[in-house]
């Protein structure tokens, strides 16, 4: 039995290695992290290269969010010297009247909420800006400055090498097989021994189902195995990210991209394929089929990136019922919090591990989370419909809202 953590957190992807960093800012002395697989692995959710990271949301909730989210990377670079964030610019492009550029003006009303600027594209504007897109004449859109790439990997690096070099302990290669929690503290249980502490930090990601009923927890944790491609070109330089920003193409299927970063190729997936799996049912061999639906949507719209696949890799959305954060402490337990992402956390990662060792260490935030609350419906009712978006031809093996919130990237 080891004793006297102040802090314990379980999971050191993105969320997990945030949340110990920002615990040694916060004050705290005694962090323990426990992790199952090696540090920087990418079986979770935190691997490949990139992330999108925007303003442009389809709630104010998040929009709201997006300084104090810019202003946590800014300090996370500076104090590790590694950039983090790169600046492309994000368009979103649907056709007028669709269902697509409906979930935009959904998003240019959270940012009106939020007073962040953007600019609206016509389709003159799209082929002049950006020739690299082939689209229909009724085609608009809009852009946002701000957006870009966020590296999850280097994230991850950043966030442990500045909370080990701040004292945080970090255990990988530890399962954790239980949760003790109590009114005085919490115990871990794991095959390499207890460990006990007065605060816990669940960051679980996919595998936060196994533990759920030791927290007290029985919300429906839905996981989809997603995959993304990078596809190669003759024309790589004509995609760089000084000459093609991050997009999401909002139509019956979402589709979003990348610029070159990270691989000599263009990056492309759709948002929420819904394969749905188990946590030990989690694969890393890619399917052949969603490569040919990729470098379909390729040859419609950007013709000039249609080239061979260079590789493919998967990743898992872990998802509550409406796809919206879980941020919250457990009710009855203040000094339990838990984390979810719901497919779409990586560009706030910094900042949600800054608002659990708030909650964690001076028992509030400055920040409105009463969005991600455990108390609200999609968490305590039974009957909540799911809103995951389902393409055409996809699997059903679910309920699912036929109005989805909008794309999660």
């Amino acid at each position: 039995m080891t004793r006297g953590y102040s802090h314990i957190v379980i999971g050191a992807g993105a969320i997990g290695s945030a949340a110990a960093y920002w615990l040694t800012q916060a004050g705290a002395e005694r962090v323990l992290v426990l992790e199952q697989f090696e540090l920087g692995h990418a079986f979770g959710s935190s691997g490949d290269h990139s992330r999108i990271i925007r303003r442009a949301y389809h709630r104010e909730e998040y929009t709201r969010l997006t300084d104090a989210m810019f202003a946590a990377w800014a300090h996370v670079e500076e104090r590790s010297g590694l950039q983090v964030y790169t600046k492309t610019g994000g368009i979103d492009l649907a056709a007028a009247g669709s269902p697509g550029a409906a979930e935009i003006d959904g998003y240019r009303q959270a940012m009106d909420a939020a007073g962040i600027r953007y600019d609206e594209l016509t389709i003159d504007d799209i082929r002049a800006q950006y020739p690299q897109w082939k689209v229909t004449d009724d085609t608009i859109g809009i852009h946002q400055a701000d957006g870009g790439i966020l590296d999850i990997r280097r994230s991850v690096s950043a966030h442990v090498s500045l909370a080990r070099a701040a004292g945080v302990e970090f255990r990988s290669g530890v399962v954790v097989t239980g949760v003790r929690v109590t009114s005085e503290g919490v115990t871990v249980t794991t095959p390499e021994g207890s460990f006990d502490g007065g605060h816990l930090v669940v960051a679980a990601g996919s595998w936060l189902g196994d533990l759920m009923p030791d927290l007290g927890l029985s919300f429906d944790l839905t996981l989809s195995q997603e995959q993304v491609g990078y596809f190669s070109s003759s024309n790589l330089a004509d995609f760089t990210p000084d000459r093609f920003p991050i997009w999401i193409h909002h139509a019956d299927e979402v589709h979003y991209g990348f610029p070159v970063y990270g691989e000599a190729a263009i990056k492309i997936a759709r948002d929420m394929r819904g394969r749905f799996i188990s946590s030990s049912e989690r694969a890393f061999i890619p399917d052949d089929t969603e490569p040919l639906l990729l470098h379909g949507f390729l040859r419609t719209h950007l013709p000039a990136a249609a080239g061979p696949l260079l590789m493919s890799k998967t990743c898992v959305y872990d998802m509550p019922a409406d796809r919206d954060f879980v941020l919250d402490t457990v009710p009855g337990h203040p000094h339990v919090a838990v984390f979810n992402g719901a497919g779409h956390a990586g560009k706030f990662a910094s900042l949600m591990g800054r608002i659990l060792a708030d909650l964690l260490t001076v028992g509030r935030t400055e920040h409105d989370i009463s969005a991600f609350s455990l108390r609200r419906p999609a968490i305590v009712d039974p009957d909540f419909v799911p809103v995951f978006r389902l393409g055409p031809g996809g699997p059903d093996p679910i309920a699912v809202d036929a109005s989805p919130p909008g794309p999660f990237s």
